[in-house]
């Protein structure tokens, strides 16, 4: 399994909008970034990725699980880039902010610090695990 980060503007697509969909889930459109498609055309079913409200927020707020693989992106005009279909799994009880992430030692090569304007990005397992525990999860899922 591998774990990911999306982030959205809670303004455009926030989490709430998110869990409302249920399983059925939401398809990640609108990526025009080649590394951020790239990454979710590594994405399987099953992996888990955190849910990142961007912009006013900086924060991880829940938890969603990839429900569909890559495929072409029906927004894309020039058919370019792709999108993968996300379910919300959990809340995040304790929201982890970019400021805690930075804060700890342990996560400053994370990718959201080195490079935080990516819209879609890979976390590693031993962040995953700091991170759900940071946010409050007796267990990471």
């Amino acid at each position: 399994m591998e774990y990911w980060l999306f982030k959205s503007e809670a303004a455009t697509w926030g989490w709430d909008a998110q869990k409302a969909k249920g399983a059925a889930g939401e398809p990640w459109n609108g990526v025009r970034n080649y590394q951020a498609n790239n990454n979710m055309k590594a994405m399987k079913l099953g992996d888990l990725g955190f849910f990142y409200h961007s912009v006013d927020e900086r924060r991880i707020v829940g938890i969603v699980r990839i429900i569909g693989e890559h495929r072409p992106d029906p927004t894309d005009e020039k058919g370019k880039f792709g999108l993968v279909v996300i379910e919300a799994i959990e809340d995040m009880p304790k929201p982890v902010t970019l400021d805690d992430v930075k804060a700890t030692p342990e996560l400053a090569d994370m990718i959201l610090v080195k490079n935080s304007r990516l819209s879609v990005q890979p976390v590693l397992p031993a962040e995953w695990k700091l991170i759900c525990k940071m946010g409050g999860l007796k267990k990471a899922p």
